[in-house]
């Protein structure tokens, strides 16, 4: 059974996606911001991690810099799960290193969907889509 930590600073949101997720087999931690998610993923090493992006202090794209740039952490899928829409914070969120981004809301089966992806995806493809993406021409503002 995979361990999925949800790092978002929504207590309703983190209530209906782990209890979503629960119910498709997976073991669930839970964090209220990105200090709390690191310290967690630190700790508990979990299988792959879901972050919101808009959370105070250390914020979602902050949070999978960090995550990407440690080797402790660096191997766990990512998933973004964010209100951010634009074309542009997808492009931010799979250039800080996010496996997967997906726009709020979503039901559990689509972030269940997208774990799976995540999870599917080697360390070799994932740093060669990095490797990708440093060396594209900024993303236009």
């Amino acid at each position: 059974m995979p361990t999925v930590l949800l790092v978002d600073d929504q207590q309703d949101l983190l209530d209906v996606v782990s209890e979503g997720l629960t119910q498709r087999g997976y073991q669930v931690l839970t964090a209220k911001d990105g200090v709390e998610g690191l310290t967690q993923a630190v700790e508990a090493q979990p299988d792959c991690i879901v972050i919101d992006v808009k959370m105070p202090g250390l914020n979602g794209n902050q949070l999978v810099l960090v995550l990407r740039g440690d080797p402790a952490t660096s191997h766990i899928p990512l998933v973004m799960l964010t209100a951010l829409a634009q074309e542009r914070d997808q492009f931010i969120g799979i250039a800080t290193g996010a496996d997967q981004y997906l726009i709020k809301p979503q039901p559990p089966s689509k972030i269940h969907e997208a774990i799976q992806a995540a999870l599917a995806l080697t360390e070799g493809e994932r740093a060669a889509r990095l490797q990708h993406l440093a060396e594209a021409p900024e993303y236009p503002q």
